[in-house]
């Protein structure tokens, strides 16, 4: 069926033409779209493209504005400082090579090459001097003359497009008519071409509903929208695939802005998110309802309570602890009247060229606008809950019971980071090695970090296969936030339906009496081992025969104290696989931390066990 499709769409294409073709491939695959019969053809969305340059996420005025916005506003000054020594040392840097150091991989050579267009690009429409833009035009030579983007890995060639258009764009004037060529027919052959490939086969990138959606399509329209003109058939038929398909990705920001892939992969998404959503409404003067989107007005809130008041994120699912720049926060903060988000932007991150464009003013801080301390994520079910946002020895606990399905998970179901006293006492491993055989694959839940084992959480009867049902998901029951205290009760049953009838864990966090207690009730359906277990960088001394662990960081000093059950005591054991389960070689060392766990050996009983642990930072 679908093959025959095929060849009457060969066939349509040579009769019609990019336009037609791209209206039957739309059809075929019956995407969701921004405003469903309201969507312009794509011939009508290319007519609608400004001609002048620049017009990409910023025009003529916007930057003359820039430049007088630069003198009167302390932060813009910074981040110009900042912007042009960077510039300065690209001067003496070679141009990139074409470079796959994993065997699958250009994408480091694409995230270079973007940061050096909007570097060069941005000095050079602030300042004008010649060798910003020679210098530009060397490393647009170099990634045109290879011999493809990598579209077997396209997010390799939608960062390459968006940098490449970014730069053929922004300095559209000072290019000769034979750079603008060469410019011009490398985003033909290296980016748009491979891109309609993807949307002709209705498999792939298009049809998801995770980070490589926005990334991919937000390549493909700035390069679009960039060529308008010159490329009228291949621009049409991209912006019509994009927006018919941009919408599935944005449904996971529903209802309320959380991302399921963890707060790294938030940023990596939403970054591009905004990104086609500024460039559409700069080119095109419409959105097409895309910033309409469920959630996206909350969404610039979600890194924010993610991070806790060490600066450390809570990197659950492939995610790392720390966010260096995340300029969307900006343009969600203007957009969304959300000031808190520009303050973080402004105060928290390191500044980078995209936000001297979007700053608008430096916002309020969370306290200053009355954020609530806690907050639930609703449909991603994580929860984060903190005894205050200005005290940076502040206790924080996050807390995640998503789904084991989401893109980019690990068994992590009932996993959760402590911060207290300035440190990060229980601490999430992250991500492993994506080049690790079958990491992304049939080999997942063999790698350490991403089984349960290799979490705050629960195991129950370690075993060589997944230590949590891998399609399991869990569920917050009950969330409540009070001035004295923030709590949630979630649901884990889900991640342990063969071994238990039940499974649940609550936390509290205990604003007036500074201490963190997490209760696990466990109702077996056959006699298991059960692992109660954390991940901590502090030197464990145990106490009380056991029941008591003084975890010291520097000065600092965090008792974990049993409460319940009777008997039992900690263990301090190595971050590495338990006995009878999977250790493939080629893991990350994880040596730096120490696993600090409870081992009980329960049976079925009339009442469910229960494992109670509180966290209590201690006097200097």
């Amino acid at each position: 069926m679908i093959d025959g499709k095929m060849h009457d769409f060969v066939a349509a294409r040579r009769a019609v033409g990019w336009i037609a073709a791209a209206v039957w491939v739309g059809g075929l695959l019956s995407w969701p779209s921004a405003r469903g019969a309201e969507l312009p053809s794509a011939e009508q969305l290319v007519a609608r493209v400004r001609t002048d340059h620049p017009r990409l996420l910023i025009d003529r005025d916007g930057f003359a504005a820039l430049r007088e916005r630069v003198d009167r506003a302390e932060p813009l000054r910074a981040a110009e400082r900042a912007l042009a020594e960077r510039a300065r040392r690209l001067l003496n840097e070679p141009p990139v090579n074409y470079v796959i150091p994993d065997g699958k991989r250009l994408l480091a050579t694409s995230r270079e090459v973007l940061q050096r267009v909007y570097t060069l690009a941005l000095s050079w429409r602030l300042h004008g001097r010649p060798e910003h833009r020679e210098r530009l035009w060397r490393e647009l030579q170099a990634v045109a003359d290879f011999q493809d983007w990598n579209p077997s890995h396209f997010l390799d060639t939608a960062e390459m497009t968006h940098a490449v258009a970014i730069a053929y764009d922004w300095l559209y004037d000072d290019w000769s008519d034979q750079q603008r060529t060469t410019i011009r027919a490398a985003i033909v052959r290296h980016g748009l071409e491979p891109g309609l490939r993807v949307y002709q086969s209705g498999s792939g990138w298009p049809t998801v509903s995770h980070n490589w959606n926005q990334v991919c399509n937000g390549g493909m329209i700035m390069g679009a929208l960039a060529l308008a003109q010159e490329e009228p058939q291949r621009a049409g038929t991209i912006l019509r695939a994009a927006l018919t398909s941009v919408p599935r990705a944005m449904g996971s920001y529903a209802p309320d802005g959380g991302w399921d892939e963890g707060p790294s992969y938030w940023v990596y998404a939403t970054n591009y998110n905004v990104l086609l959503i500024a460039a559409l409404e700069s080119a095109l003067g419409d959105d097409f309802g895309l910033s309409q989107a469920e959630g996206l007005a909350t969404a610039g809130l979600f890194p924010l309570y993610m991070t806790g008041p060490t600066g450390r994120v809570f990197n659950f699912a492939d995610g790392r602890d720390s966010i260096r720049r995340n300029p969307a926060l900006l343009w969600l903060g203007q957009r969304f009247h959300l000031p808190a988000c520009n303050w973080w932007a402004t105060h928290r991150l390191e500044p980078d060229p995209l936000s001297l464009v979007w700053y608008h003013d430096a916002g309020r801080s969370p306290s200053e606008c009355g954020l609530p301390l806690d907050r639930y994520w609703r449909k991603v079910e994580v929860v984060s809950l903190r005894s205050s946002w200005d005290d940076p020895r502040a206790l924080f606990l996050g807390l995640q019971a998503g789904s084991n399905r989401a893109n980019h998970n690990h068994l992590d179901l009932g996993s959760f980071v402590l911060d207290a006293l300035g440190q990060r006492w229980v601490v999430d491993l992250g991500r492993d090695d994506y080049n690790l055989p079958g990491y992304f694959g049939g080999n997942r839940y063999t790698y350490y970090r991403l089984r349960a084992e290799g979490h705050n959480t629960l195991v129950i009867s370690p075993r060589e296969g997944p230590d949590q049902d891998p399609r399991g998901a869990g569920k917050v029951v009950d969330f409540q936030s009070t001035r004295e205290r923030g709590s949630a009760l979630v649901d884990l049953t889900g991640a342990y339906e063969e071994q238990a009838r039940r499974v649940t864990r609550h936390v509290v966090l205990d604003r007036a009496k500074q201490q963190v207690e997490l209760t696990d009730t466990i109702e077996l359906r056959a006699p298991a081992d059960v692992w109660w277990m954390m991940h901590t960088p502090a030197h464990v001394a145990l106490r009380d025969r056991g029941r008591r662990a003084d975890l010291r960081i520097g000065a600092e000093t965090l008792a974990a104290v049993i409460d319940t059950p009777d008997g039992a005591e900690w263990q301090v054991l190595e971050a590495r696989p338990l006995p009878g389960t999977p250790d493939p070689p080629g893991q990350a060392d994880n040596s730096q931390v120490s696993r600090l766990a409870i081992r009980l050996s329960l049976k079925p009983a009339q009442e469910p066990a229960t494992i109670r642990v509180r966290f209590v930072p201690q006097a200097p």
